[in-house]
C-alpha cells in the first residue's frame, strides 16, 4: 500500500493481497481523516457485499470469489464512537460483464486498486437508529 496526500485529497494505491477496508481504515487513522468522500476503481479476487433488508433490519451478505473489476467504489468516511466508520458500496464486473454489488464489507485486491479520498473539513458521527436499524449520520 502506498498513498500520498495532495492538500485536501488522498490518493491510495493498493497492491495484490491487500484488503481494501483494512488499508483504508489504517490510512484514515494515520491521517486523522474524520470526514470524506471515497471513489475508486481496481481489481479484486474476493469480495463480501451485502444488502440491507429494512423489513427485518438485517444485512444479507455474500462472499464472491473470482476475478472482478471494480467498476465503481463509492462512499463516505465518518466516525462512530471515536472510530473510523467507512460506508462503502461497490459494483464488481466479472469476465462475462455481469455486475454484482452492494455494501462493501471486505475485498482483497488481485492486481491493484486506485482510491481517492476527498477530505471534508469537520466531522460527522453515526448513531444506531432503532427505527431504521442502521448507523445513521448524526450531525
Amino acid at each position: 500500500m502506498e498513498y500520498f496526500r495532495y492538500g485536501s485529497k488522498v490518493l491510495i494505491r493498493l497492491d495484490p493481497g491487500e484488503e481494501i477496508i483494512a488499508c483504508m481504515t489504517s490510512i484514515c487513522e494515520k491521517e486523522d481523516i474524520r470526514l470524506g468522500i471515497v471513489s475508486g476503481i481496481g481489481a479484486v479476487d474476493k469480495a463480501t457485499v451485502g444488502l440491507f433488508n429494512p423489513a427485518t433490519k438485517k444485512y444479507f451478505s455474500a462472499t464472491l470469489e473470482k476475478y472482478f473489476e471494480i467498476t465503481c467504489l463509492t462512499g463516505n468516511i465518518s466516525q462512530m464512537n471515536g472510530e473510523v466508520y467507512l460506508h462503502l458500496h461497490a459494483t464488481l464486473a466479472d469476465i462475462e460483464h455481469k455486475a454484482f454489488g452492494g455494501h462493501l464489507n471486505a475485498a482483497t485486491v488481485s492486481a491493484t486498486a486506485e482510491i481517492w479520498i476527498d477530505l471534508v473539513e469537520g466531522s460527522a458521527d453515526r448513531q444506531l437508529s432503532e427505527k431504521v436499524g442502521l448507523n445513521l449520520l448524526k450531525f
